[in-house]
């Protein structure tokens, strides 16, 4: 009797893995998604507002994002080819691998983002670049600082 209620206690952290997962790629899935229309929106409705540099910049930007949003999906993608599992811990840490390797270019996204608006507030210069990296700066310090 004891190995049954075992089993079930696995299957059951098993299932809640699998959720938890599942979920976290859902949330970032969405963010990367509501990002990518905002910028599109501004792609199609200001094209004529920008100059040459800020319309790479917002080219990069797009494309980064949905580089971000292709890995953060991958997951789902993932449990869906190889469900039934047979190795678990090799699902998890493929997941984990597409979740991290999504934020870098989420991260780019946002600092470019944070980018062309100082741009349009200090005129193109390098100082758009340095305040928009403020932000980032900060919460890695606060990150580091943690206890």
């Amino acid at each position: 009797m004891a190995d049954k209620d075992d089993e079930k206690t696995s299957s059951d952290k098993l299932t809640s893995d699998y959720g938890s997962i599942i979920r976290e790629s859902a949330l970032l899935t969405s963010f990367s998604g509501f990002l990518f229309g905002f910028l599109l929106t501004i792609s199609i409705n200001s094209s004529n507002n920008f100059i040459f540099i800020d319309k790479i910049i917002l080219l990069i930007a797009l494309s980064s994002i949905t580089i971000s949003i292709s890995l953060f999906i991958m997951p789902v993608v993932y449990h869906h080819l190889e469900y039934p599992y047979i190795d678990f811990e090799k699902f998890k840490k493929r997941s984990h691998r597409f979740t991290l390797y999504g934020l870098i270019p989420a991260f780019v996204t946002l600092f470019l983002g944070v980018e062309l608006a100082m741009a349009s507030l200090l005129g193109n210069s390098i100082w758009a670049f340095l305040f928009g990296a403020i932000p980032f700066v900060l919460v890695y310090i606060f990150f580091r600082f943690r206890r």
